[in-house]
């Protein structure tokens, strides 16, 4: 079936890394973000993909047309934002079916086999991976009742409107005759869309155990990497005790990684990294401690820095002795 993933934010908690690339083409591990997504699903269940983008959509289009895929790529471009339920309607066009969607930047253990077949067996127009949480007010919440029908949703809630602590996970199985149910234009199908279903009892949910990571920000981007390290999310490259290398060549062996991404070509002296990633063709020096930060494309460390909650842009040059703590680089580069 087909697959609408998305991805038309401009990742703006990831700057400065995403000023100069799209989010959905950072690299994780040895794909993109938008392959750790895409690729959660079977892949005898994917004929084709379609990305709602508007954010250096050529770049995004110009790297699937380098791949060789077992599905068909088509990008369907935002002129302007359009929120999640707009940017989903901009697809109506190309869509038939039952379809699977997933929000971008969602790595996740749903078995999106499994709730296809809850799908089928309930009916309805659309059924929504659920995950629990201690504190739900920053998500939309969902109600759900022993037939796993959803009987109520309610996004980003009050702590007085609480009612479930089961949180939409960002990935659903829809069926075409969803658009009959959308405004055309801007619009969000947590507030605009899934409350009216809802309603209606033309949605169903089904939770999920295992792990759920929103890689939107620097310290869930590191978390995701952690995760896809340890469920061997990887075709290329090793796993060496908790760490990805693309290519352990060029770390020495005094250096000491641990939970970290480590792109080929990267070279790491007698230094620290912890919780990190860093991209293809950077050099780091001698005693330098790095922690959970992002580094960037063919940048240049110096020996004896500090960097500690950062993320460092492509191509940063970083003096010997230098500390960059809960800050980027170039400094107030956002």
């Amino acid at each position: 079936m087909q697959v609408v993933v998305l991805a038309g934010g401009i990742g703006s908690r990831l700057k400065p890394w995403t000023n100069s690339m799209p989010k959905p083409l950072l690299p994780m591990l040895d794909r993109t973000l938008l392959e750790q997504v895409i690729y959660s699903m079977p892949s005898n269940l994917v004929d084709e993909v379609i990305v709602a983008g508007g954010y250096k959509v050529d770049m995004i289009k110009s790297h699937f047309d380098s791949l060789h895929c077992d599905f068909d790529i088509t990008i369907v471009n935002e002129t302007e934002p359009l929120g999640t339920g707009g940017a989903l309607g901009n697809c109506r066009d190309y869509v038939t079916g039952t379809f699977a969607c997933f929000n971008g930047d969602i790595i996740s253990s749903l078995d999106i086999s499994e709730l296809l077949n809850l799908h089928k067996a309930n009916g309805g127009i659309g059924s929504l991976g659920l995950w629990e949480v201690a504190d739900p007010t920053r998500f939309g919440i969902v109600g759900i009742d022993e037939n796993n029908k959803v009987t109520q949703f309610k996004e980003k809630p009050k702590s007085k409107e609480v009612f479930s602590k089961l949180i939409n996970a960002g990935s659903y199985i829809f069926e075409q005759e969803i658009f009959d149910h959308m405004p055309q234009g801007k619009h969000s199908l947590e507030r605009a869309v899934f409350p009216v279903l809802a309603e209606k009892k033309l949605l169903n949910g089904m939770q999920f155990h295992g792990y759920f990571i929103d890689a939107g920000t620097r310290d869930s981007w590191n978390q995701a990497v952690s995760r896809c390290i340890s469920e061997s999310r990887f075709v290329k490259g090793s796993r060496y005790q908790n760490s990805w290398f693309g290519n352990t060549d060029e770390i020495t062996d005094m250096a000491n990684i641990t939970q970290s991404m480590i792109d080929s070509g990267s070279t790491i002296e007698a230094s620290t990294v912890t919780k990190s990633t860093i991209l293809g063709n950077s050099i780091i020096g001698r005693n330098c401690t790095i922690t959970n930060s992002l580094i960037g494309r063919n940048c240049r460390i110096g020996d004896n820095c500090v960097i500690e909650n950062a993320i460092l842009d492509h191509q940063s040059e970083v003096p010997s002795g230098t500390t960059i703590i809960d800050n980027t680089w170039p400094i107030g580069n956002k």
